[in-house]
């Protein structure tokens, strides 16, 4: 493919890079930029992981996460910065312009902003991670049992443990090379799913009693308030996954889930079982994601932001009959 050969051309032209991911990082967002960092270390390059939120306290685990960077002010310059997943510049950080020479944007989210100088976009990748392990693979160099772990972990994340509608082929084939190259799923899966804080367990407690689902039973949703954090001892990362529960409900179509995140301001993800495109409808909220899951930052009471989510829901649900 033209964009990975312009991507190695980089790297053997280059020498120092910084690899970064977007705000409020996922699986795939922090495992491919441990995974691109391993890959740059292992063949002499000089290279910084960065996310301007750290590392979330599930994949604290994988290599060279202790490593990685959250404060913009201490970084240095760089030839090259890769972006990854990240959708438009501004998610990871507008600030990455003032530290590389070079922009290079890796994305699987449609409509994926062309702000780098290569765009390596593939929508029907399974996840970000895929799209580094291509990179990987087109270089010939062999897959460390480190850089191994980092891309299996961020594809099982963004297919949901290869529960999603982008667990295709392609996933499964890489999972299984890196299974080969010595990563243990217990291990990863056991990291990710079977070592949760109390914290996040009480917060859990405390966003089931909002669960409400619609009157035609297609949708569900639950919230969660600063008060509620507070009160669980909990932070926004321990809010991971509480979408999955009204999802899971027979009949419901598309799940919300709203956060708050300060006064009069909420995160609402999304995520649909198919028959409705939630990444268009983030993107009408001025945010984006993929068809199937997708968020928006939106401003309003509670109330408010609530009723206005669920209307627009109510017009699209009639057309995905």
């Amino acid at each position: 493919m033209i964009e990975i050969d312009a991507i190695l051309d980089l790297i053997g032209r280059n020498h120092s890079f910084l690899v970064a991911s977007h705000a409020h990082p996922d699986g795939d967002a922090i495992a491919s930029t441990l995974g691109l960092t391993c890959f740059l270390d292992q063949i002499g390059k000089k290279v910084v992981a960065f996310n301007v939120d750290g590392i979330p306290d599930e994949l604290a685990f994988l290599p060279g996460a202790a490593q990685l960077v959250s404060d913009p002010g201490k970084l240095g310059t760089f030839d090259v910065c890769f972006v990854l997943d990240s959708g438009n510049l501004s998610r990871a950080g507008e600030v990455l312009r003032s530290h590389c020479a070079k922009l290079v944007n890796i994305d699987h989210h449609p409509y994926s902003d062309p702000f780098g100088c290569v765009n390596y976009v593939d929508e029907q990748a399974c996840a970000t991670g895929a799209l580094v392990y291509r990179i990987v693979e087109r270089s010939g160099q062999s897959i460390s049992k480190d850089l191994a772990l980092c891309l299996y972990t961020a594809i099982l994340s963004d297919t949901g443990s290869f529960r999603y509608s982008n667990a295709n082929p392609e996933a499964f084939r890489i999972a299984s090379s890196l299974v080969q190259a010595g990563v243990s799923p217990w291990h990863v899966a056991g990291n990710l799913y079977e070592s949760r804080p109390i914290a996040q367990i009480k917060l859990l407690s405390s966003a089931l009693e909002t669960l409400t689902i619609s009157p035609c039973g297609r949708f569900g949703a639950v919230f969660v308030t600063a008060d509620m954090m507070s009160a669980a001892g909990a932070g926004p990362e321990d809010t991971d996954g509480l979408i999955n529960y009204p999802r899971s409900i027979r009949g419901v179509e598309v799940a919300l889930f709203f956060r708050q995140e300060g006064s009069g301001v909420f995160k609402v993800s999304f995520r649909s079982k198919g028959k409705v495109d939630v990444g268009s409808l983030a993107r009408e909220l001025g945010g984006g994601g993929h068809h199937n899951a997708a968020g928006a930052t939106v401003s309003g009471e509670m109330g408010q932001v609530r009723q206005h989510v669920l209307k627009r829901l109510n017009e699209l649900l009639p057309f995905a009959e």
